[in-house]
């Protein structure tokens, strides 16, 4: 796999069956494609649709299936749709049990911004700020760094917050971190991956409790 891949396939094992969850734009829609066998939830998306299926193969694009980010879907049997506006009573109402987001940074307080860039015009911040005050458990999924090396767990964000929030899980192609209410503690590295590494392209203070492989 590559890091966008070990990255969605291990936010995955956080979902449990039955759970309601959405999947933002970019690494969390790779999601789907790597949920055990055994867990069956329910892909909810913004643009309104319950029940959205793994990535299509080419031949089975649908121009009129697409998510939040427009980009196509499948569906599976039984999938629902709805207009935007239930869609967003369904977040804003405590449905959604888990929502994966991607991150721009995370602070060491585990709050995210993932929707502006200072001086880039933006449509506005969609459904994140929805989903992180409506949905009952928050995973980052990122990669660890920018594509300068540019560390995205940092002390304070440049850019501006998404929501006073914190999220609760942060995976990365590196390692875990749960968000507590002292900062970020890390919980697991990678396979080949070692503490210095981390430390090394890590900004945000954090401190240590590594889970044995029974615990994970």
């Amino acid at each position: 796999m590559d890091k966008k891949e070990r990255i969605a396939s291990r936010a995955a094992k956080e979902l449990k069956n039955g759970d309601v969850v959405n999947l933002g734009i970019g690494i969390p829609t790779m999601v789907t494609d790597y949920l055990p066998e055994n867990v069956q939830v329910f892909v909810h998306s913004e643009n309104g649709i319950l029940g959205v299926g793994p990535t299509p193969r080419p031949e089975e694009v649908d121009p009129d299936l697409v998510n939040a980010g427009k980009m196509p879907v499948t569906i599976k049997e039984g999938a629902s749709f709805f207009d935007s506006a239930a869609s967003f009573s369904m977040i804003r109402g405590g449905h959604v049990d888990v929502t994966i987001l991607g991150v721009l940074q995370v602070d060491e307080r585990g709050r995210i911004a993932n929707w502006a860039l200072p001086g880039q015009a933006v449509l506005g911040v969609g459904g994140a700020m929805d989903l992180l005050e409506g949905a009952k458990k928050v995973i980052v999924a990122t990669t660890h760094t920018t594509k300068e090396g540019e560390p995205k767990l940092v002390r304070k964000t440049s850019y501006p917050l998404t929501s006073e929030r914190k999220v609760d899980l942060i995976v990365t192609e590196l390692a875990v971190f749960e968000v507590t209410e002292q900062g970020l503690v890390l919980t697991e590295l990678a396979d080949g991956v070692s503490l210095e590494e981390v430390a090394a392209k890590t900004e945000a203070r954090f401190t240590i409790k590594l889970r044995t492989e029974t615990e994970v």
